[in-house]
């Protein structure tokens, strides 16, 4: 080589071939880990959920209580209340203090849509605090 001179030697053309290898193999990766997780999130086990033995409950600032009967009634306070009524109430509610907890107490006999409903209703209404209330299990 001289000085001030580039080297005249011919450099290999570019490759213009998509090396396909890397592709391959983040694509086999993420097919396993598809195929070990799949089989997770379905859950097939059915449970029969037994009684808690929980603290005592902590005393919130505001609460509103909703009851469910074992007929699917809903008792805001104990008073019998209609669901488009309820829904008023728990706006206004809602809408005066927004960290009011709802307490939703619900019969053992009630089907699991009906409470998700009035769990619905409250959550619509702006409500986001819900405590679920349940027996102490008898030791």
């Amino acid at each position: 080589m001289a000085w001030g001179r580039l080297s005249s030697r011919k450099t290999d053309a570019p490759m213009s071939d998509i090396n396909v290898t890397p592709l391959v193999d983040v694509m086999l990766v993420l097919l396993v880990i598809f195929m070990v997780t799949a089989p997770l999130m379905t859950s097939a086990i059915r449970l029969d959920l037994p009684q808690s033995e929980g603290g005592q409950p902590g005393s919130g600032a505001t609460s509103v209580v909703l009851v469910v009967d074992a007929q699917g009634a809903l008792y805001l306070n104990d008073q019998v209340i209609t669901a488009d009524t309820l829904r008023m109430h728990l706006t206004r509610v809602a809408r005066r203090d927004p960290q009011t907890e709802l307490e939703l107490r619900a019969d053992a006999s009630v089907p699991y849509g009906r409470v998700v409903e009035a769990m619905g209703l409250a959550q619509k209404a702006g409500l986001t605090k819900i405590g679920f209330v349940a027996q102490l299990a008898e030791p």
